[in-house]
Parts: C-alpha cells; sequence; structure tokens
C-alpha cells in the first residue's frame, strides 16, 4: 500500500513504522516539525502529540529510533513550539479575539485568562497533558498578562515532562505484548488519561455555579 507525505505527516503516530522505513532518518525532522507544529501553530491542534510520543519511544525500544535522541529533539520541538505560539498570541492576539470571530470568541479569552488567574504558571504545565487545550493555552498566555521569561520557565518545565513521561513510557512500556496488540485501545487510553485534568476541572467548576436556591 502506498502512503504520501501528507498522510504520513497527519497520522503519524499510525504509520511511524512506514516513516522510519522510509524516510529513515528524515523521520526525526518529521518527528520535530509535528511535535512544533502541534503545539505551535492554533490552527493544527488535530495533529498526533501523546500519542505520537508513545509510539516514537515504542519504536525507540527497537531500536528503530535513538531514544536520548528523541528526548532532546522532541522536548525542543515542543518547548519552541509553545514559544512561537506565545510571540503569536503577545504580537496580534488581541486583534483575533477583537473580531467576530466564530472560534477565537472574546469570551473564550476571558474563560482561559480566569483560568490562568486560578492556577498560575502551573496552567502551561497543565495543560500540556491535555489535546489540543495544550495547543490554545501558550497563544492567551501570551495574548494575557504573563511575561515571556515567567512563561518560559513554566513553558521548559511541561515541555520536559511531558516528553519524558510520552516518550520514555513507551520506551519502557510500549513493547509489552498486551499494549502491542491493543495499540489502539492504548492510544485512546493515553488520550482519555490526557484528558482527565480538563474533565475534572470542568466538574469542579460546573458544581461552583449550581447552587442550590434559597429555601431548598
Amino acid at each position: 500500500m502506498e502512503f504520501n507525505i501528507v498522510e504520513i505527516f497527519l497520522h503519524l503516530d499510525k504509520y511511524l513504522d512506514i516513516a522510519i522505513r522510509q524516510y529513515g532518518t528524515l523521520t526525526y525532522a518529521i518527528l520535530f516539525f509535528v511535535i512544533f507544529a502541534e503545539t505551535g501553530f492554533v490552527f493544527t491542534p488535530f495533529l498526533p502529540g501523546d500519542s505520537l510520543l508513545f509510539a516514537a519511544g515504542t519504536f525507540a525500544a527497537i531500536s528503530m529510533l535513538n531514544v536520548h535522541y528523541l528526548f532532546l529533539l522532541l522536548t525542543l520541538a515542543a518547548v519552541l513550539g509553545n514559544s512561537s505560539n506565545y510571540l503569536v498570541g503577545h504580537l496580534i492576539g488581541e486583534k483575533i479575539f477583537h473580531k467576530n470571530s466564530r472560534f477565537l470568541k472574546k469570551e473564550y479569552l476571558d474563560r482561559t485568562h480566569a483560568f490562568y488567574e486560578k492556577h498560575g504558571g502551573k496552567t502551561v504545565i497543565i495543560t500540556r497533558f491535555v489535546p489540543i487545550i495544550r495547543t490554545f493555552a501558550p497563544f492567551v498566555a501570551g495574548v494575557g498578562s504573563m511575561t515571556f521569561t515567567r512563561f518560559s520557565f513554566y513553558n521548559i518545565a511541561g515541555g520536559v515532562l511531558w516528553v519524558i513521561v510520552f516518550v520514555y513510557g513507551g520506551y519502557f512500556f510500549g513493547n509489552i505484548s498486551f499494549v502491542k496488540n491493543n495499540f489502539s485501545v492504548v492510544t485512546i487510553a493515553i488520550i482519555l488519561i490526557s484528558l482527565l485534568p480538563a474533565i475534572i476541572e470542568f466538574f469542579r467548576q460546573k458544581r461552583k455555579t449550581v447552587k442550590p436556591e434559597p429555601g431548598n
């Protein structure tokens, strides 16, 4: 079966073995760009993140990739991606939110600002583990009042932690028989686990907003 570079790029977590065989060491560059894009461009949150890191670690365990190179390269991609996203938000974010956009509504900015107010800089670390939201968090941080120096501290900490958890998780556990035979199920589980912080926070906020009426 033939696969083109675009299809492999969009679903690299599923076709990583094909990419390695077809592109060799160029796979490192493809991995770098996918992780950079997934964290750096607000319009590409659909690219694989957690599952791709885990898959890369899995193939490193069977010597198709070098796990330490992956850690260094993908941490750099994650940190640079978030940094560029922050800078775009800082430079043009307010202009975008002031427009009557269907997706980038001002209320989204206000809600995320409230989240930053409550959780502070650790928001940058927490959202690393929440698909889609992690793509928007640095953008909103740039729009807000967080300085780039402060943002960078949490950005680096979150990027290192994120890559360690998933790349080395794949390296040590990805080739266990159950995981290999049920990789799609494991991928879904990874995504669900990544979403847990957002789900928990959602229900916490829900409970706070739903207050009993007087006399009940």
